[in-house]
């Protein structure tokens, strides 16, 4: 999803709006008269066009992350034909290499540390987890994140330091004690729920030395660890198929998708009724092709109206700091407490974000004076003061995204950020302070140690602070802090 796909979106609610004055708007398959229908069979009142929107509006913001997650369930965990499959449910996948452009599944992929995938199938047993000793000279974290996209626990450097240990996740319907050996249960709120695994890389020598930790990354099923028979395994699942490319296209059909694996609870009883009365929840084939042409107007409309609440959110609901935009948003369900419209924007910053705790995420797509970052058009340096880099307990970088897509763009010396790490080999200036240098074209041998390259057009960048610190200077807490990220200035 991007700010180009307004103008598609009301340009499609137009010209369907105006097809129906010519062949009017029946359809027997309608999804939304067929919910209607059942509705009032039951003495409710069928919703409106108006109403309808409203729910398409209400259901884009709440469905958004559900949508953007199973999407990725399907690339990643599902369809082995898919060019970002990683490996079957239960099974552990070590990338030996950090995010590149070929790397489309998820926006904004960190592109600082290798990644270990589990997606898990939680429905017959736990599952566990094992972590070996780690240096604590390494970053690594254990980032554990449902259906719903709450990250409903940490293991690694921060969370439970860096001794070896064993921690078991569980589904929504399992009810035992902690077992012997575990050092802590997490709790999923859905029965397939994804695990990230960042391992902190030095430098690209030092790539043996992350397989390394990986290869005491382990998954087992609670019977497993136990020595105990296993219980039968859960059904196979014909999963409706799901790519990130067609989210735009089958958002709704993808939402009853999802929502068949998204326990309801007291936080979104609400809203799913009100998606149900459109045709839209577990067990529901929502096609937009069957829909009126009335209300495939409204839907479009209505998920334009979602989007743009999105982007208001994410361009003015933080704290605007030099022309980025701070704040804590990704958490767990205490967190969000049913705030849709927060958790729906996390996910279009960058889904999966750690919590504030974890990682801080300044974003931007502005210079320091309001106006766009358009690299095809302009050349931009950053620059940190002498004594003022990104106070962190492990690192920091900052990555380049095309301004439309939110992914990584290829470049001729295939660098996609600088992080601390890279400090070593970068020039400061005369009184200490370090300028990157953010452009389409290198600013020249002498500083290219300090070149960010940069799209042929608009850009969008994160900055990363892994395990912030929390005493001064810190950006803790989020949007107050004393530490503030330094304004991109657009070259003269």
């Amino acid at each position: 999803m991007n700010r180009k796909s307004h103008s598609g979106w009301t340009l499609a609610a137009a010209v369907v709006v105006g097809s129906t004055l010519f062949t009017g708007c029946t359809s027997k398959l309608d999804p939304i008269t067929q919910a209607d229908k059942a509705d009032v069979a039951k003495g409710v009142l069928a919703p409106s066009l108006e109403q309808a929107k409203a729910i398409a509006e209400e259901g884009f913001i709440y469905g958004l992350p559900l949508v953007m997650n199973y999407a990725v369930m399907n690339e990643f965990a599902v369809n082995s034909k898919s060019s970002q499959f990683k490996a079957p449910f239960n099974q552990l996948h070590n990338d030996h290499q950090v995010a590149t452009p070929a790397d489309t599944a998820i926006i904004t992929p960190n592109s600082d540390t290798p990644y270990s995938f589990l997606w898990a199938d939680l429905r017959a047993e736990p599952l566990v987890i094992t972590v070996p000793a780690v240096s604590k000279k390494r970053y690594y974290a254990v980032q554990m994140i449902d259906g719903n996209t709450y990250n409903y626990g940490y293991i690694g450097s921060r969370a439970t330091a860096s001794a070896p240990g064993n921690y078991l996740i569980a589904g929504p319907d399992w009810k035992g004690v902690t077992p012997p050996g575990i050092e802590k249960v997490f709790s999923s709120t859905t029965p397939f729920a994804l695990t990230l695994i960042r391992t902190q890389l030095f430098n690209p020598a030092d790539m043996p030395n992350v397989e390394k930790v990986q290869v005491g990354y382990k998954i087992q099923p609670l019977s497993a660890f136990l020595h105990q028979p296993a219980p039968p395994a859960s059904p196979k699942i014909a999963f409706v198929p799901a790519t990130t490319g067609g989210i735009k296209a089958n958002f709704f059909e993808y939402l009853s998708a999802a929502l068949e694996y998204v326990p309801p609870s007291a936080d979104d009883k609400e809203i799913r009724s009100k998606l149900a009365s459109i045709g839209v929840g577990p067990g529901r084939s929502f096609e937009f092709k069957d829909l009126s042409l009335e209300h495939k107007a409204v839907v479009l409309l209505g998920m334009k109206a979602g989007d743009e609440q999105v982007d208001k959110f994410l361009s003015s609901g933080m704290k605007n700091i030099n022309g980025w935009s701070v704040g804590a948003f990704f958490g767990d369900q205490a967190f969000y407490k049913g705030d849709w419209l927060m958790r729906a924007s996390a996910a279009k910053a960058g889904l999966y974000g750690n919590d504030a705790a974890e990682a801080m995420y300044p974003i931007t797509r502005t210079d320091g004076n309001g106006q766009t970052l358009n690299t095809g058009k302009h050349n931009y340096t950053l620059t940190f003061p002498a004594g003022k880099l990104p106070p962190v307990n492990a690192f920091w970088s900052v990555t380049m995204y095309d301004g439309k897509s939110q992914l990584l763009i290829k470049n001729p010396i295939n660098r996609y950020l600088i992080n601390s790490p890279m400090l070593s080999a970068m020039k400061k200036n005369a009184d200490g302070s370090l300028t990157l240098y953010i452009q389409k074209h290198s600013p020249g041998k002498t500083k290219e140690s300090n070149w960010l390259p940069a799209p042929d057009d608009t850009a969008y960048l994160v900055m990363r602070l892994y395990w912030p610190k929390t005493t001064p200077p810190s950006i803790l807490p989020a949007g107050a802090g004393n530490w503030q990220p330094p304004a991109v200035v657009a070259s003269k």
